[in-house]
This record gives C-alpha cells, sequence and structure tokens, in this order.
C-alpha cells in the first residue's frame, strides 16, 4: 500500500513576525489604539430602561359637547403652563376613574348619558 502525502507549497516573501514592545507602541502612535468596545463610566444620574410599552389604537363616539370639553381642558392646561395631548388627557381621566370606589365610580357612569354606538350617518 502506497501512502501519499499532501505536498505543501512552499511559502515564498513570507513576512517576518515581529514582535511588539510597549516602546514600539509609544513610538508608533497607529499601534496603540484605544479598545474601541471600552465599557463607559456609569453616570449617577442614569437611569435604567424602562422596557417599551406595547400601545394600542381604538376609536369611538362621544358627543360634540363632550368632545368639546376635552379642547376646553387642553386650553385651560395651556395656560397654567402644561400644555397636553388629548390621549394624556383621556389617560389622566381614566387614572381619576381607576382610583375611584365602586359607590363612587358607579355615581360618576350615573351622570354620564348611554348613546348610540356606531358611526354617524352622513
Amino acid at each position: 500500500m502506497a501512502t501519499k502525502q499532501a505536498a505543501k507549497p512552499a511559502a515564498k516573501n513570507k513576512p517576518a513576525v515581529t514582535t511588539t514592545t510597549a516602546a514600539s507602541k509609544a513610538a508608533n502612535p497607529v499601534a496603540a489604539k484605544p479598545a474601541a468596545h471600552a465599557a463607559k463610566p456609569v453616570a449617577a444620574n442614569d437611569k435604567p430602561k424602562a422596557p417599551k410599552v406595547k400601545m394600542e389604537r381604538d376609536s369611538f363616539t362621544m358627543p360634540k359637547d363632550e368632545y368639546a370639553q376635552i379642547a376646553a381642558l387642553k386650553k385651560r392646561l395651556e395656560g397654567v403652563g402644561k400644555p397636553v395631548k388629548k390621549s394624556e388627557l383621556l389617560r389622566a381621566g381614566l387614572k381619576l376613574l381607576s382610583a375611584l370606589n365602586d359607590t363612587a365610580l358607579k355615581a360618576a357612569l350615573a351622570a354620564v348619558p348611554t348613546i348610540k354606538t356606531g358611526r354617524p350617518k352622513k
């Protein structure tokens, strides 16, 4: 049985292996690059990121006079130096309703008339 040996081509003009020392790095500023992946120092006022909240889009029907109350409240808040968006105003209302006890919540909803839902006819 004959064994085959793979012939390796001889490497011609192979660059010489060089070792770098601290003195040669100081002399060559290109060789002394700072680590790109070095950790940043954490500042005292940095807060950890909150998890991203998933948003929900919806549409609803409401009487024009109640819708006008949203605009009036927005204008009122602008007057006191706190401009808000409509969604912020509605979310604040939900927080207030959620904080009510069952009796007060029932009374608040009793003051709101029930309306027919759906799109108005044109």
